[in-house]
């Protein structure tokens, strides 16, 4: 039974991982997010003084 042991082991390990970037990704989207309502791609205020 050690072999039952050793899989849930990594198995938990593999989940773990999965989590941890799932919430990376989902932080890092939301804050691209509202960074680009804040910030508009296009004309800026300094390229209009140019």
């Amino acid at each position: 039974m050690i072999a039952a042991n050793i899989w849930h082991w990594w198995l938990g390990v593999i989940l773990t991982g999965v989590g941890v970037l799932t919430a990376v990704g989902l932080v890092a989207g939301y804050l691209k997010s509202v960074t680009a309502l804040k910030h508009p791609l296009g004309r800026r205020q300094g390229d209009a003084e140019l």
